[in-house]
């Protein structure tokens, strides 16, 4: 069975250290001088700048050509999810390179769920130190996210949303990022706007929830209309909610809500904070944990704050846990 997390203790530093950096993150672009004047100081490691997809690929053609053995990621969750998409692509997981996130992005929700506490520029500060003084870091393994449709690349990441955390994440994106709000405000900002459209109860198709079949014990399709779905490979999720209580023993954990589940204004709490077991499924709220979950849609998703589609006619959207994969937490 797959680890889901573990923690040790290591203090030593690998021989090949890699930097991958986006100065388009939304930390970094409002902390630039300051972030730019701190990599600077650490130049025994190999810095690699990469905005966009190309240039992830061929950063992480770097990391792999070079044997990076700890790399460090410098950008919020899109980045992260780029650059492991890439990295999938050209290893296997257990020939990885160790993994440390310094949270610089619009939202850093892997990085929080492991623990790495301070901001970006504290981070890098605690790296350099450690560079010069090596000392205890924790290690821990996650499973990761592999998406698959076909006619469609493969994507990796930490968690998918669908409904209206698809919704509230492309609203976002042409809106609220415009003004250069970042982190927990951020998420705030996207989550009252989603309640507010449950709320109004609008009819227009921003609001819209998400038609989902699966397949049920006996094998039989079935479609059901969902407020909003995740699957997650992440033990909390930003402003440390847990969305889920799946008793299972399997790496992803999964939930839906359904669209007119019962008493849900009620149920916002036990959602939040994970006390959802005594919520049931024939009122709309399913929740477990699974190694492997198919879905039928017609419509967008999201992954680690990035935006996809999936079309039924290319068949079932997959996703499997994939890893585990170990970060390094300073």
């Amino acid at each position: 069975m797959p680890l889901i997390t573990s923690n040790s203790v290591v203090d030593l530093i690998p021989a090949r250290i890699g930097l991958i950096y986006n100065p388009l993150g939304g930390w970094f672009r409002k902390h630039a001088a300051q972030m730019q004047s701190l990599l600077a100081t650490l130049p025994e490691i190999r810095q690699i700048r990469a905005i966009d997809q190309i240039e992830f690929e061929r950063a992480a053609t770097v990391v792999v050509e070079v044997k990076i053995e700890w790399l460090i990621v410098v950008g919020g969750d899109g980045t992260l999810q780029g650059v492991m998409s890439c990295l999938f692509e050209r290893l296997p997981a257990d020939k990885w390179p160790e993994i440390t996130i310094v949270p610089a992005g619009t939202t850093n929700m892997t990085a929080l769920d492991l623990g790495m506490d301070g901001r970006a520029e504290q981070i890098l500060s605690r790296i350099r130190q450690y560079l010069r003084r090596p000392g205890d870091v924790r290690q821990i393994q996650r499973p990761v996210l592999r998406i698959e449709q076909a006619g469609m690349k493969n994507v990796y990441g930490m968690m998918l949303g669908l409904g209206l955390i698809a919704r509230g994440v492309k609203f976002s994106r042409s809106q609220i990022k415009q003004i250069g709000v970042t982190g927990n405000i951020f998420t705030i900002l996207i989550v009252l706007r989603s309640l507010a459209g449950m709320f109004l109860g609008r009819p227009q198709a921003e609001w819209a929830p998400v038609r989902i079949t699966q397949k049920d014990e006996t094998g039989t399709l079935s479609e059901r209309v969902y407020l909003f779905a995740l699957i997650s490979a992440l033990e909390k999720l930003l402003l440390g909610i847990r969305p889920y209580w799946g008793r299972e023993q399997a790496p992803l954990h999964a939930t839906f809500i359904g669209q007119h589940s019962k008493r849900f204004w009620r149920a916002i709490w036990p959602l939040i904070a994970g006390r959802g077991h005594h919520l049931q499924k024939e009122d709309g709220y399913t929740s477990y944990n699974a190694a492997s979950i198919e879905l039928w849609l017609d419509d967008e998703y999201i992954v680690d704050g990035e935006l996809y589609y999936a079309s039924s006619q290319n068949g079932p959207l997959k996703i499997t846990a994939d890893g585990p994969i170990l970060f390094r937490v300073l």
